[in-house]
């Protein structure tokens, strides 16, 4: 059309282009005015912008119109990065990256490094600066998660691993193996053997978070003193449950936390906590089984000989010294425990707006408006329907993120799944309800990480989804014809959210790892906003915590309503438990929030 409003045609503006030193294929540019091929690369879009300039268009005129607007250029010139990392950078750069000077360039990329990629704040730089100097030891006794059992220094959040630090740690004897069994065994089991006892039974998370965690101590101890890690450098054929009966064991390896980390955070009161469980009286796993010394052996400046004899003469009073030793230790580092990341932090310019469901809303506005033409781009847009229908759920439903991946799916006309069976699964479902005339959320109370709590009663929570902002329209279609796309030849795992299946995929079922990863993606791309490109719709947003959308509906309905009982029922807890986490937002006006309501009488 603005050739031919200009008089001109195909091949005159080609030559045009051509004497202006431009450079492209003539037959390819034929193809972009007849729609057949659009502009890809970083050339094609400085080429967009001359013939731009030339016909007195508006900047960015023709790069809106291309149809596919959530694939990156091409063709950025990156020295010494590899193809994969220059994908992941190609969203974050401007399409005249190449054209500018050096200068801006490295201002550029450190800007995206810092705040994008590995993030700024104080509990990101840690991590990544501890990640790379790996070490743990890998339990083989019971495979809890999909993609790995034990990883090596993971600290105490969820984090943005990689397969080589699977290939990094050191697998555990099978001596050691066999103990570890027995304890899942032990903590995890509907029955506990005959003459055992036992306080509390572990569900398969805390199973697998207490393997991991374990793996991380035997894997200090076991580290060599003249790596990086720094570790104590035991022989692992010396590495044993039973040494966890001495307090030598234990200052050691909080004080070896101390160094790395430069102060005391609750992980080392969670791991004393397991440590006094383990020897208590009557129901601790390692007092009740004396045999377990029969593996000692001395580790010199750690374990001697006559702790080991002590320990086969009186294996009660070695645990009672124990238990006084990590009580005590308990207190004098409660006093001076810190709060190594705040969960605030990532989301906190989200918080201290006034609307902070309106402010992170803005993020899924952005998905909707950017979605491609399916026709065109099937796999595109079933990826952004499905990162639309995370955030949009997550932010109607204030569900954990287990919750929300382990929903399942009942398509319209069929019969929905018997609570009794979601019991058994401990997950909830997504479903058509006839009566109430929309998309139903029905979770046992069994499935939620606090299903103890006073807000339950032992009672399911349900929902009915709101019909608001399309949100009832892409669910039809993200049942009807995304998900279907992203799962190809996969096997249907039954949940609402699938990954995108390809050949070296061995499952279409998120678990926690790649869950975390489509999440923190959708908010990399379009809800950060790139003072460089101009994507983005949040200034000041950080895309590492990871984001809960929990805190945002707890703070947005404690900001209007000033009720911390009324955000209970947002993220189904209790008051209390709102008024810990939460009470710092608590707007300091109270009165006029009073009047506010009291003020809406008389503008009926």
């Amino acid at each position: 059309m603005q050739i031919e409003r200009h008089g001109e045609t195909p091949y005159s503006l080609h030559r045009t282009m051509t004497s202006a030193g431009y450079t492209l294929d003539k037959r390819a540019f034929i193809r972009w005015a007849t729609g057949e091929k659009v502009p890809r690369s970083v050339q094609s879009m400085e080429i967009l912008k001359w013939i731009e300039r030339r016909y007195r268009l508006a900047p960015g005129y023709f790069k809106a119109k291309i149809p596919n607007q959530v694939r990156a250029a091409r063709g950025h010139i990156l020295k010494e990065v590899s193809a994969a990392e220059r994908r992941r950078l190609s969203w974050h750069l401007p399409d005249d990256f190449n054209f500018r000077n050096p200068e801006e360039q490295e201002e550029i990329l450190t800007w995206v490094q810092k705040v994008i990629i590995t993030g700024s704040t104080g509990y990101r730089k840690f991590h990544a600066a501890a990640i790379r100097t790996r070490y743990a030891v890998r339990f083989g006794a019971l495979q809890l998660r999909r993609r790995r059992v034990s990883v090596g220094n993971s600290e105490d959040v969820e984090s943005d691993i990689n397969d080589e630090l699977v290939s990094s740690v050191v697998d555990a004897p099978a001596a050691l193996d066999e103990e570890m069994r027995d304890l899942l065994c032990f903590k995890t089991s509907t029955l506990t053997q005959r003459g055992v006892q036992r306080s509390g039974v572990w569900n398969e998370e805390t199973a697998s978070q207490k393997l991991e965690h374990l793996g991380l101590l035997f894997g200090a101890l076991t580290a060599s003193p003249r790596t990086a890690v720094r570790g104590f450098g035991a022989s692992l054929d010396c590495v044993c449950f039973a040494m966890l009966v001495f307090p030598a064991v234990w200052d050691w390896y909080l004080r070896w936390r101390e160094r790395r980390r430069g102060f005391y955070t609750h992980w080392e009161l969670d791991m004393l906590g397991l440590a006094l469980a383990m020897v208590r009286r009557e129901t601790g796993w390692i007092r009740q089984n004396r045999s377990l010394a029969d593996r000692l052996k001395p580790i010199p400046d750690l374990v001697s000989e006559d702790d080991i004899v002590a320990a086969k003469c009186d294996w009660d009073g070695v645990c009672d010294v124990m238990s006084k030793h990590g009580k005590n230790r308990v207190k004098e580092i409660s006093r001076v425990v810190r709060v190594h990341r705040d969960p605030f932090e990532p989301i906190l310019t989200i918080l201290e707006a006034e609307s902070p469901v309106g402010e992170y809303r803005k993020i899924t506005e952005e998905i909707a408006r950017l979605i491609p033409d399916e026709r065109r781009h099937p796999c595109s847009a079933a990826e952004m329907v499905r990162s639309f229908l995370m955030l949009r759920l997550g932010l109607h439903l204030g569900l954990r993120q287990k919750n929300l991946r382990e929903l399942r799916v009942c398509f319209r006309g069929r019969i929905p799944t018997a609570e009794r069976q979601l019991e058994d699964m401990k997950c909830g479902e997504l479903r058509w309800s006839d009566k109430d005339c929309g998309w139903e959320v029905f979770v046992p109370s069994v499935a939620f990480k606090n299903a103890s709590s006073s807000f339950f009663g032992s009672k399911p929570f349900r929902l009915i989804l709101p019909d608001l902002g399309g949100l009832y329209e892409r669910i039809d279609a993200y049942l009807d014809r995304h998900r279907a796309c992203l799962l190809g030849p996969a096997a249907d795992p039954g949940t609402f959210f699938v990954k995108t299946a390809k050949k070296s995929s061995t499952s279409a079922a998120y678990d926690q790892y790649t869950f975390y990863e489509a999440w923190r993606l959708t908010i990399q791309r379009h809800g950060i906003y790139n003072p460089h490109t101009g994507r983005g719709v949040i200034k000041g947003l950080l895309p590492h915590g990871p984001h809960n959308v929990r805190d945002v509906l707890a703070t947005h309905i404690l900001k209007q309503t000033g009720s911390y009982e009324q955000a209970s029922y947002a993220i189904q807890d209790t008051p209390e438990m709102v008024a810990k986490h939460y009470g710092r937002f608590l707007p300091h006006d109270k009165s006029a929030i009073a009047a506010r309501i009291l003020n809406r009488v008389w503008e009926c």
